[in-house]
């Protein structure tokens, strides 16, 4: 195996696994991780439009997070209303359950980087984040991570 195949399968695999170890951490809350994403980023950002959401997941980068959505609405998690400056526009922000919620996940992620940081045995996590960063800046998911980090800015 060529080493850029293996860095590929190893991102593949190390991704596949952080997502299950999230699921399962996540499993009692009774939500995904995509939904949790959604949860965070919105208790992040307080009120967004489906789209300004859709640009800041990483989860569902480049599709429309209106089932993700739908399902944290049913769920009580996710209030919309109709904004104030485009009745076009859906404004979604959380419920006070959602809020409730968000800091639970909140902690369990912590924790989950906190077993990283440990594995890591405190390595620098510098020059694979920046080869990495590089890797996706120009895909979807690192634009959207892009924008969560505040490196680049959301189009109007």
């Amino acid at each position: 195996m060529r080493p850029a195949e293996e860095f590929r399968y190893l991102v593949l695999a190390a991704q596949r696994e952080g997502n299950r170890l999230l699921g399962q951490a996540l499993k009692p809350l009774g939500i995904t991780p995509s939904q949790a994403e959604v949860i965070r980023v919105l208790h992040e950002h307080r009120r967004l439009t489906l789209n300004g959401l859709g640009e800041l997941l990483v989860c569902e980068s480049g599709n429309s997070p209106s089932r993700l959505v739908d399902r944290l609405v049913a769920a009580g998690l996710v209030h919309r209303s109709v904004s104030a400056h485009d009745r076009r526009h859906v404004e979604l922000s959380l419920t006070e359950e959602g809020a409730r919620l968000a800091r639970r996940v909140g902690d369990i992620e912590a924790e989950l980087y906190r077993w990283i940081d440990d594995l890591a045995g405190g390595g620098d996590f510098t020059q694979v984040n920046e080869f990495l960063r590089s890797f996706v800046s120009e895909l979807p998911a690192g634009r959207a991570l892009a924008l969560r980090a505040g490196v680049m800015e959301r189009t109007p």
